[in-house]
């Protein structure tokens, strides 16, 4: 599904990603895991197209999209959900669900939000007319990875999507991205902090002063690696 092959990337001449090499199968969940400041957040940039990198190389279902902007790679399935969200507090949720209607190839005429979304989010389904700024930090997220979900993704990134979130609502949304892959067989890169959650994905790649230093089956992730990753 997504093959990203020797990526640098440089904020100026600060060289952040080195060599970064990593795999994601057809409706499989990786996990991106590591301390803050590593570079998590720019390899998941740079793989949406909102970064450039200067060497390297990264495949879509084999079809290389460096030259592809941000749209466009959503349009050819890369459904993004930003650290911090990124909802529009503005805008009521069911305008913020129409809105990731825009993701897709061709934008369809029939504009209603499909039941497969209340059934992963339910409380989506009662606030469809609250600002999508009103909601809970929880909720937000829910409406913001619903709001990917709304562009049909084949590929779901996902930025820290427990941060700052109540444990119950973390043990929704683990259900619903568990949900997503066995249902539609979408593939899903997350960087997440969380140990439960990391644990869910089946394959776990580790970042080092911006470069992949372990990796493996999140079956046999020690506490030795837990330690030097996650603990703060």
């Amino acid at each position: 599904m997504l093959q990203v092959s020797g990526l640098n990337v440089y904020y100026g001449e600060s060289h952040i990603l080195r060599d970064v090499d990593l795999n994601v199968s057809p409706g499989q969940m990786v996990c991106l895991i590591g301390r803050n400041g590593v570079g998590k957040t720019t390899l998941l940039k740079t793989i949406m197209g909102l970064l450039q990198p200067r060497k390297g190389q990264i495949y879509l279902e084999g079809q290389p999209i460096l030259d592809k902007s941000s749209d466009r790679r959503a349009k050819m399935g890369i459904g993004y959900v930003p650290q911090g969200r990124e909802i529009i507090p503005r805008l009521t949720v069911k305008e913020n669900l129409i809105l990731g209607l825009e993701a897709r190839p061709t934008r369809p005429k029939n504009l209603e939000i499909p039941d497969e979304i209340f059934e992963l989010f339910p409380v989506l389904n009662k606030m469809l007319h609250r600002m999508g700024g009103d909601l809970s930090g929880g909720q937000q997220q829910q409406l913001a990875i619903a709001r990917a979900l709304m562009g049909n993704p084949r590929l779901l990134i996902l930025d820290e999507p427990t941060e700052g979130i109540q444990p119950s609502i973390i043990l929704e949304i683990e259900a619903a991205v568990r949900r997503i892959i066995q249902t539609k067989g979408i593939s899903v890169l997350l960087v997440e902090q969380h140990l439960h959650f990391v644990r869910e994905a089946d394959w776990y790649y580790a970042m080092q002063k911006g470069g992949i230093v372990a990796s493996g089956s999140t079956e046999e992730l020690s506490n030795e690696v837990i330690q030097r990753f996650l603990a703060v």
